[in-house]
């Protein structure tokens, strides 16, 4: 899973709402979200599913899209609170 956010605070939010969210259903990652971390790319490995979250000018800079080019792409709306 690939997601990118507008700021390095915010692709962190979203991997932590991510991380939150699946610990909620028992659901651990292998890797955990560091509220330090200013690299712009978070993973949270989940064992078959890798969550990737980017500050976009990251994503697009290593463009992991490309290494799947004829993966299926689905798009996730989220739910309404």
């Amino acid at each position: 899973m690939i997601a990118s956010g507008n700021s390095l605070r915010h692709a962190t939010a979203i991997a932590q709402a991510i991380q939150d969210e699946l610990e909620s259903k028992k659901i651990k990652s292998l890797s955990k979200v560091s509220p330090n971390d200013e690299s712009g790319w978070i993973a949270l490995d989940y064992v078959s599913v890798i969550a990737h979250t980017f500050y976009k000018p990251v994503r697009e800079f290593y463009s992991l899209e490309g290494l799947w080019s004829d993966a299926k792409k689905v798009r996730v709306i989220a739910p309404k609170p």
